[in-house]
Order: C-alpha cells, then sequence, then structure tokens
C-alpha cells in the first residue's frame, strides 16, 4: 500500500478548532513539519478537510 507525505504549508491562525483539530491528528506542529502516513480512507479524509493548508505527495 502506497503512503503519503503531508506537509503543513500554511499556519493555523484564521482556521477553525475543527481544521487544527484535524491538523493535529494528522501530527502536525510547525510549519514546514512533513510526516509520512499511510493512504487509507480515513487519512484521506483529514487531508481533504484542510487541503487547504497542506501539501501532499504519494511515497512508497
Amino acid at each position: 500500500m502506497a503512503n503519503l507525505k503531508i506537509t503543513l504549508v500554511h499556519g493555523l491562525v484564521h482556521s477553525t478548532e475543527r481544521q487544527r483539530a484535524n491538523v493535529k491528528t494528522l501530527g502536525l506542529h510547525k510549519i514546514g513539519q512533513s510526516v509520512v502516513r499511510e493512504d487509507n480512507p480515513v487519512n484521506r479524509g483529514l487531508v481533504m478537510a484542510v487541503r487547504h493548508l497542506l501539501s501532499v505527495e504519494e511515497v512508497d
């Protein structure tokens, strides 16, 4: 199964509490921080909810 490299590229200053919770659930805290997560429907849903704050790449 493929993995997703997720990077936080924008700050959370004007975001809603729900968006902040989604970013925290993904394990991101600072701008520029990256995490690698499994590509599954749960993680895809979290990414789609805050896609304007993230950069996403598929990695193996």
